[in-house]
């Protein structure tokens, strides 16, 4: 089975949001569709098929939880040689060479992706451009609008 990486903080959020499903999301479920059964005939219970298929989702992502965390690599980047190497986990600073404009981005997995908190996934054009490089390097990145050069201006290895 492959291994898929994953952050620390993302191992947490996954692990956190699986004990929110079991002991919250499971329980309310099972007293909804307890709650319709008392309603009687099941055939026409709008309520009782609503919370099965409640129950179903619910059950569907509780799977797709477990089977994450089953097969994630988790890689605590504190943990790796601080030698201005991109890798995944670290936090990159990138110039626009053209613009000067600075861009931060942390490289995670792709569960873990949300470019509005800069955390860019390890599939994405600009990860795959800078994984590898080093502090000081310049890279191009392909991206819809044309090639952009960026020069690798730091790398943090931040928690």
């Amino acid at each position: 089975m492959k291994k898929f990486p994953m952050t620390v903080a993302g191992e947490q959020k996954l692990r956190d949001e699986l004990i929110r499903l079991k002991t919250v999301e499971r329980p309310k479920v099972i007293e909804a569709i307890a709650e319709a059964r008392g309603h009687g005939d099941l055939k026409e219970n709008a309520e009782y098929h609503a919370a099965k298929e409640q129950q179903s989702f619910l059950e569907g992502r509780i799977s797709e939880v477990e089977g994450k965390l089953a097969n994630a690599q988790i890689i605590d980047v504190t943990k790796l040689p601080k030698n201005g190497r991109v890798v995944f986990g670290t936090t990159v600073v990138l110039i626009n060479v053209t613009t000067d404009e600075e861009v931060k981005y942390k490289i995670v997995g792709d569960d873990e992706s949300d470019l509005k908190l800069g955390m860019i996934s390890v599939n994405s054009p600009i990860a795959r451009a800078v994984i590898g490089k080093n502090e000081g390097d310049t890279v191009l990145v392909q991206t819809p609008s044309g090639e952009i050069e960026y020069e690798i201006s730091s790398v943090q290895y931040l928690a």
